[in-house]
């Protein structure tokens, strides 16, 4: 079995903790905005566009094998 790229996993796990922590924020943050719906459709977008980059790191990083 091939060794795996751990550090871009690693990395691509960090960066969905921080997209799942900065939608988890900024939801407790809605309600004292102008316009709450427009602020998490943003939150939303930014969330999601990290959060599938996370994944497809973590898929990338699982198949890849470590450089020697």
């Amino acid at each position: 079995m091939q060794p795996k790229n751990r550090r871009v996993v690693f990395a691509g796990l960090g960066l969905l903790l921080f997209a799942v922590a900065f939608f988890i924020v900024m939801l407790a943050m809605a309600p004292r905005s102008t316009d709450p719906a427009v602020l998490m459709r943003t939150v939303g977008a930014v969330s999601g566009a990290v959060g599938g980059l996370a994944i497809a790191m973590m898929v990338i990083g699982m198949l890849k094998k470590t450089p020697t």
